[in-house]
């Protein structure tokens, strides 16, 4: 993409959002888009083309704060609050899905529970060297027979003296090619499902990359497959059963609700100002009432995604949102998002197949949104579940 269409970006705030964010919250928001404009925009459609992950960028979101931002500062985190949180994962997603990965997985897959359910000597020895990105993480949940019931999961632990040993396999691991670290969950010998924390260079592990994808190109995915390793009994979390790493997709989610949106206005801005440019029949397109609608809708849409967002940062600064709450925005706001860059392709005719502009990249990225972290389908019952009081998963 041309450099003066990756500086042009406007920021688009119909019901004024942000007279309720605090200067903590914008000047976030500034220093990302900054990074973001400067780091990401005249790079992203090159990797994406070559499918090849910017892993230099790792360095680059550790020094803007991207790593667990939310996180106590005496751990090198940012010691900010969850909206905090929310408009750097905006901003980060509105230069690529791939990137918003990148940090999410890094802050809330990784850093996030061994937070909340390592010791503190554990704390104390990955989450500062997480926060510089010296360590890259990766979390283990999805297995390749068990995606959305995570309950079937069959990797296990057996106890060996002062180790356990793990065998078994994960699928659709983000980062795990280039990981130091993984957070993998697994049954133990009584059934219950365990934490730990697995530095990828012990013998018996290996993290093969998945190749092919036509989506979240410029993000590297792959497997974790464990042959006997011994992990020490001191790498273990505490929690047991599926409460641990659920809250943790709970964390993620929360912060995909929030890029989901940044996606979308990236793709509205480029709609919109190649309405006002575009001639046609004498006249910018974006003078005829049609197009006219679909950017009225796309901005509204938009609009209540941003409302949504605020008021659910403000229920979790206040320790009070569910984790159906969650599912709800994350489910909406994704489905938003893919809708406005489908919506944005039109606009652009058949520009909006090339690289020339980012609505096409984004478009495939947000169809894995739209899966990981939680189907569309399953955040519907999620919902479901929460105002029924019935488990359609029963």
């Amino acid at each position: 993409m041309s450099a003066n269409k990756t500086d042009r970006f406007q920021h688009h705030d119909y019901f004024q959002v942000d007279d309720l964010l605090d200067e903590n919250h914008l000047l976030a928001r500034e220093a990302v888009r900054a990074w973001v404009k400067q780091e990401v925009s005249p790079i992203i459609e090159d990797y994406s083309e070559r499918a090849e992950c910017p892993t230099h960028l790792f360095k680059g979101l550790a020094e803007i704060g991207a790593f667990g931002p939310s996180l106590p500062e005496k751990y090198g985190c940012g010691g900010m609050d969850e909206i905090a949180y929310g408009v750097i994962m905006q901003e980060l997603e509105r230069g690529d899905s791939g990137v918003r990965s990148m940090a999410s997985v890094q802050g809330s897959l990784v850093m996030y529970p061994i937070f909340k359910f390592g010791t503190e000597e554990q704390r104390q020895k990955y989450l500062p060297k997480l926060a510089t990105g010296e360590l890259i993480g990766c979390f283990g949940l999805t297995e390749p027979d068990h995606g959305s019931n995570p309950g079937g999961m069959i990797t296990h632990i057996v106890e060996d003296g002062d180790a356990y040993v793990l065998n078994g396999a994960k699928m659709w691991i983000t980062n795990s090619p280039v990981a130091d670290v993984a957070i993998v969950w697994a049954r133990d010998e009584s059934g219950k499902v365990r934490g730990m924390i697995v530095e990828m260079d012990l013998p018996g592990v290996s993290a093969p990359e998945i190749k092919g994808k036509w989506s979240l190109r410029a993000s590297v995915t792959g497997e974790l497959v464990f042959e006997d390793v011994r992990v020490p009994k001191s790498q273990m979390f505490e929690v047991k059963g599926l409460k641990g790493p659920l809250s943790c997709l709970s964390k993620a989610r929360y912060g995909i609700a929030w890029g989901a949106v940044g996606a979308a206005l990236d793709c509205y801005d480029s709609a919109l100002r190649y309405s006002q440019e575009r001639i046609q029949f004498d006249k910018p397109i974006g003078q005829f009432q049609l197009q006219q609608k679909k950017l009225a809708e796309m901005i509204t849409e938009i609009t209540k995604a941003q409302l949504l967002n605020w008021r659910l940062g403000t229920l979790a600064n206040q320790g009070k949102v569910t984790p159906a709450q969650i599912s709800m925005a994350k489910r909406n706001n994704v489905a938003m998002a893919l809708d406005v860059a489908r919506e944005s392709r039109q606009i652009h005719g058949g520009m909006g197949i090339t690289n020339e502009y980012p609505i096409m990249r984004h478009m495939m990225n947000l169809e894995t949104v739209l899966t990981y972290e939680g189907t569309h389908d399953i955040h519907l019952l999620i919902t479901g579940h929460d105002i029924t009081g019935l488990n359609a998963f029963n």
